[in-house]
């Protein structure tokens, strides 16, 4: 099941990509450079998309998961199902509060990094 969750991810990863790159295709009309533009927006996106959105919170909420199982199995007496449903409860009310430090810690990471290969001018946008 949780490979089909990355998946469907993957999925939307890409799609988002395609969609960025069609945009920003668009918005550089025939202008001179225009495929560079085009190839950054959809690099930028995939590789934002891709560390924020699928790998990043996806290993965060699995050590989360992780740690709270092994707690609720030394510190309570709840029988196992009890202790998986709880930690699945757990590792989804943290999404809210992974959020947005993920968000700017893969844009300062990109800033730092990816973004000075082409000059940051096409940088995903999360909103758009």
């Amino acid at each position: 099941m949780v490979w089909a969750t990355y998946a469907v991810a993957t999925v939307y990863v890409t799609a988002d990509a395609v969609d960025k790159g069609k945009k920003a295709a668009a918005s550089h009309g025939d202008n001179p450079g225009r495929t560079s533009r085009v190839a950054a927006a959809v690099v930028d996106t995939f590789v934002w998309q891709a560390l924020a959105s699928v790998a990043i919170p996806g290993f965060t909420i699995n050590r989360v998961c992780a740690g709270s199982l092994y707690v609720l199995g030394r510190a309570t007496k709840l029988p196992l199902p009890v202790r998986k449903w709880t930690t699945t409860a757990i590792g989804l009310s943290t999404i809210p509060f992974i959020i947005t430090p993920i968000d700017r810690s893969v844009h300062l990471l990109l800033d730092s990094s990816l973004r000075k290969i082409y000059g940051g001018g096409e940088k995903h946008d999360k909103h758009d």
